[in-house]
This record gives structure tokens, C-alpha cells and sequence, in this order.
């Protein structure tokens, strides 16, 4: 009988959790990192419907070889009541992406989001010290991304969510990590601006909307979509069409790769210092 090498009874569960789920490109990117590493263990995707998370997810945390979660739109912030330790850069965004179980079973998250950000535009030489900012979605991702750009200190950032107490909390997490940087509150807006993200769900699957009301983008404009599948969104399309520099979602999520298997595989409690 054939069989496969990558999967047996001594396999370590990883799983990604989200609502929809067919989008996300993390199962065979961080099963083929685990592989790399010579560490027995897949990361599978499971879709949990938004009612059922917090019955489903206390159930999952009890699987004996279940040793991490990544989580995905809509449950970033949701997850944080799960875990009994949480990491700094979650503790600022207020939600993180990924968890795991520390040695003494406890369940530990944190955040990678605008980490994997910052490492994909490091990688492509796109410099943000300095640079103008438009930032549309405020929701996990967004902030964690919003937290990072700051640190970048940027000349400007400018945000917009359609929840306003979001944009509120993000203007003064901007002006605690970076008081230099001027902070606008606003409809996306890409005149003057150097770098557009997006980080909203708007062009994911087979959603043909645009993240922003435009025709055509300024083409000095570096446009990053934090979506991941489709690569090319809408937003993107347009983008190239103008001629603008792009970043896309999976640039993101490779940045993030080696830092959320480093953190899988720690499983102690120097993994959130």
C-alpha cells in the first residue's frame, strides 16, 4: 500500500481558524516551513461559523496534540478571551493571530500581522520613515499593521475604519508610538500620499467591489493589499494599471512565516518576552 511521509499517528495539529476559511494560503505555507524544519506537523484549515466560536473554540484547546491556532478574519480580537497569556504586540492592538500551548498548557497569543507587513515591504526596499500613510481597516489586522507602520515613523498616517471608536483607538495608539507623526481621522484619500494600504476585506474571493472610490491612483502611489487570495484583488489591479508599485497579502503572510513557526515550536514563556 502507498503512503505518504509527511503524516502519521506523531503528527503535531496546527489549525487556522476563520469565517470564510477557502481563502487563506497558511496551510501550505507554515506545514512546508514545519517540514523544512524536520518538525512533525501540518496546519489544517478549519472553518468555525462566527456563532459557534466561542462554543467550538474551548472544545478544539482540548485536542491532546493540538499545539497551535492561527486565526483569521473575523476572530483576531475574539480569540484574546482564549488565551491566558497574552504577548506585547497583542496587548497594544488589543488582538493577535496566532496561538500556542506553552509547555505547562496554557494557551499563549500574540500578534504577527504588522510585523509580516513591515517584513514585506523591508524585503521589497520600500523605505515608510518619513512617508505619508493611508490606512483603510481597523480591524485586527489593520491595527496591528496601523502599530507597526508607526514605528516606522512615518511623516503621516491617516486612517479609516467605519467604526469611528476604532479610528479613535488607532489615532492614539499612532501618536503613543510615534508622537512625531500627524494623525488624520478620514475617507480614504490617496492625494499626497505615499504608501496606500488596505486591510479591510473589501475585493477578498469573489468580491469585484474597490477598497476605495477611484478610477485611477497617483502612480508614484505604493499600494499593499493585506488580502491573500485572489493575489491580484481588484485594488491591485487597478493599482498596476496605473502604474503603481504594489505589496501584496502574500508577501505579508511570508514575512510572517518564520516568525509564527518560532513561536510555535518555543512553547515557553520566553516566547512572549
Amino acid at each position: 500500500m502507498e503512503q505518504v511521509n509527511f503524516i502519521n499517528g506523531q503528527t503535531r495539529l496546527y489549525a487556522i481558524i476563520g469565517d470564510p476559511i477557502e481563502q487563506v494560503r497558511s496551510p501550505e505555507m507554515i506545514t512546508w516551513e514545519l517540514q523544512q524544519r524536520g518538525i512533525n506537523g501540518v496546519l489544517c484549515p478549519v472553518h468555525i461559523a462566527e456563532p459557534d466560536f466561542d462554543r467550538v473554540l474551548p472544545e478544539l484547546l482540548k485536542i491532546r496534540n493540538m499545539d497551535g491556532l492561527i486565526f483569521t478574519i473575523p476572530y483576531k480580537a475574539r480569540a484574546l478571551a482564549h488565551a491566558q497569556h497574552i504577548g506585547p504586540q497583542a496587548q497594544v492592538i488589543g488582538a493577535f493571530n496566532a496561538m500556542v500551548r506553552q509547555a505547562d498548557g496554557a494557551w499563549a497569543g500574540e500578534m504577527f500581522d504588522g510585523l509580516g507587513c513591515l517584513e514585506a515591504f523591508r524585503r521589497r526596499g520600500f523605505r515608510l520613515n518619513g512617508q505619508r500613510l493611508m490606512l483603510m481597516g481597523l480591524g485586527g489586522a489593520g491595527m496591528a499593521i496601523g502599530a507597526a507602520m508607526a514605528a516606522e515613523h512615518p511623516r503621516l498616517m491617516r486612517v479609516f475604519d467605519l467604526d469611528a471608536a476604532r479610528c479613535e483607538r488607532m489615532a492614539q495608539t499612532i501618536a503613543r508610538i510615534s508622537p512625531n507623526t500627524e494623525v488624520q481621522i478620514g475617507k480614504p484619500d490617496t492625494q499626497g500620499m505615499d504608501v496606500l494600504l488596505n486591510a479591510t476585506p473589501i475585493g477578498m474571493l469573489g468580491d469585484t467591489r474597490m477598497a476605495i472610490d477611484a478610477s485611477s491612483l497617483p502612480a508614484q502611489l505604493i499600494v499593499f493589499d493585506a488580502i491573500v487570495k485572489p493575489e491580484l484583488t481588484p485594488l491591485l489591479r487597478l493599482a498596476e494599471a496605473s502604474g503603481c508599485r504594489t505589496v501584496k497579502g502574500r508577501e505579508m503572510m511570508g514575512g510572517q512565516i518564520s516568525r509564527i513557526v518560532d513561536f510555535f515550536i518555543a512553547r515557553g514563556p520566553e516566547l512572549l518576552s
